[in-house]
């Protein structure tokens, strides 16, 4: 079993990292291979809508995209994390979002059995980013996995999530229960 983490927040001591980490050390003690990808500490590109995405069998693109989404889709299970920046997503995620687009413009099913969305705010719009955030998990009601969320305030933008001991819980927690659901997959 393998989970594999997408962390689309620039700072990497940052909040959803840190509450990502704890899921990640949650899954590993429960003998769960993992896998942490930072967005930001690669080069991926904006989705250039070529004409042509569904015929070509790589994305014309030369970045580091494709060999991140090849990891996605044949996860076991994965866990998106992403701070909230204006009451959504952050760049990075909605950029790796954008060029998941070639996975299904090319019926690449996701292996995923069990998707963690992760959505910290420092003030609002830690809902919208988990709406936002399910998109990656398919259409609602056309794929059956099963989708844990943490979604929480950090208390402001200069606070720590490590200060706050529910949140670090709950993070823990949902290690915990991906690794119930893929043992049971």
């Amino acid at each position: 079993m393998k989970v594999v983490a997408i962390g689309g927040s620039p700072r990497l001591d940052g909040n959803s990292n840190y509450l990502l980490g704890q899921v990640l050390n949650e899954l590993a003690s429960c003998g769960i291979e993992t896998e942490k990808i930072i967005l930001n500490e690669y080069k991926i590109g904006f989705c250039q809508a070529h004409d042509n995405c569904r015929q070509v069998k790589k994305c014309l693109q030369q970045d580091d995209a494709p060999w991140i989404l090849e990891r996605f889709s044949q996860a076991d299970g994965v866990i998106v994390a992403s701070p909230v920046y204006f009451g959504s997503i952050s760049a990075q995620i909605k950029t790796f979002m954008d060029r998941s687009f070639f996975l299904f413009g090319h019926d690449i099913e996701m292996k995923a059995k069990c998707f963690g969305l992760i959505a910290i705010e420092g003030r609002m719009g830690a809902d919208e980013a988990i709406k936002e955030l399910r998109k990656f998990t398919g259409p609602p009601g056309m794929r059956r996995v099963k989708v844990l969320t943490l979604k929480g305030s950090a208390g402001g933008p200069d606070k720590h999530v490590r200060d706050n001991p529910e949140l670090v819980k709950q993070a823990r927690e949902m290690g915990k229960q991906m690794a119930e659901v893929l043992a049971q997959a």
